[in-house]
């Protein structure tokens, strides 16, 4: 059901250690390959520029109170697609950051999974 994701490596960009852990064990669930956590904005940022082979990231918006969008950035300028979770949803996002696939915790694996799906441009087969 996952087949379109199994392989991928993902970036986790999340502060709280316990839903880094869900998130790593959702993703390899799926097939995929976790990449970090990182569990701040300049790590995230670092690991976005410097790992070569990303297919995408799940970013937690607010970092103990820093929010991600550097990090964002980063993935933007790369090509990489990403998936924001916060929660309050695709509403509390900023204007210009809207439209990006983005999950409101607390998420369920089918909800991750639909977004990487979305995100990734990948169909279920």
């Amino acid at each position: 059901m996952t087949q379109p994701l199994s392989g991928r490596r993902v970036l986790v960009v999340e502060d709280e250690s316990l839903v880094a852990m869900l998130l790593e064990t959702i993703l390899e669930d799926m097939g995929c390959t976790p990449v970090g956590p990182a569990s701040n904005v300049d790590e995230g940022e670092v690991i976005a520029r410097d790992t070569v082979d990303l297919d995408a990231a799940l970013l937690d918006v607010n970092l103990a109170g820093r929010q991600v969008f550097p990090v964002a950035a980063v993935l933007k300028a790369r090509g990489v697609p990403f998936v924001f979770s916060t929660g309050y949803g695709e509403s509390g996002l900023p204007d210009e950051w809207r439209g990006n696939p983005t999950i409101q915790k607390p998420f369920t694996e089918a909800a991750v999974r639909d977004a990487l799906m979305q995100a990734l441009g990948v169909a279920d087969v």
